[in-house]
């Protein structure tokens, strides 16, 4: 809901791109880019079925939609999905890049195809989709803003994140170079460091891959010192006002949205 207080964060007029936007955190974030009054988004993503429910809840919302079929582990993808929304709209205002993999991958147990799988989805993908929504706004003399989704885990990660955290730190150092590179052109880039959410992802990560039942999530949430998870909803926010021009020079900025402070007395790693 929009309050005097945020009454100027608004998207109109704005064409954005969302991959992973067929599901969970970028579905959430297309949801409030549409209630935020963007003008169109595309919503990039392999589920057709899901990708086709989610472009109508943004054009019941009066948002053009409209969904792109996209495996984005696929190097040539990024390229073929930035120049289909062009052909679309004719421009890019706003790129996020939500799509990824949480596979599990330490030190001692993981593996070439680890390695390949994750990098190729969290890291060479969004360069790439950058590249192109960069190429683009050069072309039109126009600004844009990228807004990259990272993790906490980037800053280290846990024993068996090893490569997953690898990627994160990757896009963050992707994330601070497009802002600096392009920081005259009036490209905004941006990340958000995201903490332990109860996202779709990870619900099945933990549930059933992991094998922690139905019930982790409560258990994980006791442990927490706001006594629940990070929500969709809330990294969805911060997403559109990253996006927007309410958020004036903001770029080259990797925002921890998590519940402690790295480095405070008692800080457990990433």
């Amino acid at each position: 809901m929009t309050g005097p207080e945020d009454a100027g964060l608004t998207l109109a007029g704005k064409v954005l791109l969302i991959t992973g936007a067929t599901q969970g955190l970028g579905a959430e974030i297309a949801r409030e880019a549409a209630r935020r009054g963007a003008q169109a988004i595309a919503l990039a993503g392999r589920s057709v079925e899901n990708g086709a429910a989610v472009a109508a809840e943004m054009r019941a919302l009066g948002t053009d939609a409209r969904h792109f079929p996209a495996d984005l582990s696929a190097p040539e993808a990024p390229q073929t999905l930035v120049a289909a929304v062009l052909d679309w709209q004719g421009r890019v205002d706003g790129l996020v890049n939500a799509a990824g993999l949480t596979d599990r991958a330490g030190c001692v147990d993981g593996t070439l195809a680890d390695w390949d799988r994750l990098f190729a989805l969290n890291a060479r993908a969004p360069f790439f989709m950058m590249q192109g929504v960069i190429r683009a706004a050069l072309a039109a003399g126009h600004p844009a803003s990228i807004v990259n989704i990272l993790s906490m885990n980037a800053h280290c990660g846990g024993p068996d994140l090893a490569i997953y955290a690898a990627t994160k730190g990757a896009l963050a150092t992707l994330t601070r170079n497009a802002a600096h590179a392009h920081m005259a052109d009036r490209i905004r880039v941006n990340g958000i460091n995201m903490g332990w959410a109860a996202t779709d992802a990870e619900r099945d990560m933990q549930a059933r891959r992991l094998g922690k039942g139905a019930d982790w999530e409560a258990r994980a949430a006791a442990g927490m010192p706001l006594g629940r998870l990070l929500r969709a909803d809330e990294v969805a926010r911060l997403t559109v006002y990253l996006l927007s021009d309410y958020a004036g020079l903001q770029t080259g900025t990797l925002i921890d949205l998590e519940q402690r402070v790295l480095g405070a007395p008692g800080d457990p790693p990433a």
